[in-house]
């Protein structure tokens, strides 16, 4: 008998499967499906440092238009009225999940500075969230600013983040950090229990007739999950943090994948908004399938079994195995 049992974050969760945050979350009749569709837990859609600065100062521009969008939005800040869930909604909206589900919640705080992120941790966790996702989104443009400010500036915020709540606490990353595993490193020590890898952010189009920036939304496929599935294959057993991951995952196989690589859950949300929220119960169901038919009993059995530590060839996820594919490729070259 298959066992889909994985744990995350100091939850036991009936299965790897996990909504990601989303604009799905922000109704909770969507909540209720993806529970009754099989997924194991899901996280709010993000409460933004933007909402937060707006409600208590007011502010009128934060941001500047021109900026990358990021995957959880679909209009450019300050246009605070459009985006119809404020921090009072938000927390309402979590403690009406909670009564009314069963499966973890977990909040997702989306920001850089301090703000108010210590504030709003605390009334997330009061407000019955099972654990918090710090959502970091921030574009280095200062050519003043190195990377080793950059990453003290992650340190200072988790560390602030993790002295006002008891809560399990993870961290939402992208993957463009000039030493991701010690940084890794760094977050764990500072009090991350868990490690999302990785954001991914959409990047700005231009209207070349009219010569604006424009936002240009699109969902993820299946051939993005390489980048985090390499990641969570070289982080896997060393960092004291849990792993999951994100950003590419559609198919049972992307599941397994993700699984294999050493992700203790996989966080799903293009998918969903493709296909809709029944494609939790075909992946749990194909998780099932797969798993008994390659005998495999357990989730944990499957966790880390092709990350670099479990691999014969612990260099194919480095430097020797980019050139071993550049050189197969002289074969199929007719020039």
């Amino acid at each position: 008998m298959v066992n889909l049992n994985t744990k995350y974050l100091g939850m036991d969760l009936k299965n790897p499967i996990v909504a990601s945050a989303s604009p799905l979350s922000k109704k909770l009749d969507n909540v209720k499906r993806m529970e009754d569709a099989g997924v194991s837990a899901v996280v709010m859609y993000s409460l933004f440092e933007e909402q937060i600065e707006h409600e208590s100062l007011a502010l009128d521009h934060y941001l500047n238009y021109g900026t990358e969008s990021f995957s959880e939005a679909v209009t450019y800040f300050p246009e605070m009225e459009s985006y119809n869930i404020g921090p009072e909604k938000y927390l309402e909206l979590i403690r009406k999940i909670k009564e009314t589900t069963e499966i973890p919640v977990i909040g997702s705080l989306n920001g850089f500075t301090m703000g108010g992120w210590t504030e709003y941790a605390r009334k997330i966790e009061q407000a019955g969230a099972n654990a918090l996702e710090l959502n970091i989104y921030f574009i280095p443009s200062d050519p003043s600013v190195d990377s080793g400010q950059l990453e003290n500036s992650y340190i200072e915020l988790v560390s602030e983040v993790r002295k006002s709540i008891k809560i399990p606490l993870d961290i939402k990353l992208v993957p463009y950090i000039s030493s991701l595993p010690h940084l890794c490193r760094r977050l764990a020590e500072a009090g991350v229990n868990g490690l999302v890898l990785f954001n991914r952010f959409y990047q700005p189009d231009l209207d070349i007739e009219n010569l604006e920036v424009v936002p240009n939304l699109q969902l993820s496929s299946s051939s993005e999950l390489r980048l985090p599935l390499r990641w969570v294959a070289m982080l896997y057993g060393r960092v004291k943090a849990d792993l999951a991951l994100t950003t590419g995952v559609h198919t049972t196989t992307d599941v397994v994948k993700s699984l294999m690589a050493g992700a203790q859950v996989t966080l799903i949300t293009s998918e969903f908004l493709a296909n809709g929220i029944q494609r939790a119960t075909e992946l749990v169901q194909g998780l099932t399938g797969w798993m008994d038919a390659h005998e495999y009993e357990t989730v944990e059995q499957l966790t880390g079994s092709m990350s670099q530590k479990a691999v014969a060839e612990p260099s194919a996820f480095e430097r020797a195995n980019y050139m071993k594919i550049l050189t197969s490729f002289d074969k199929n070259l007719r020039y």
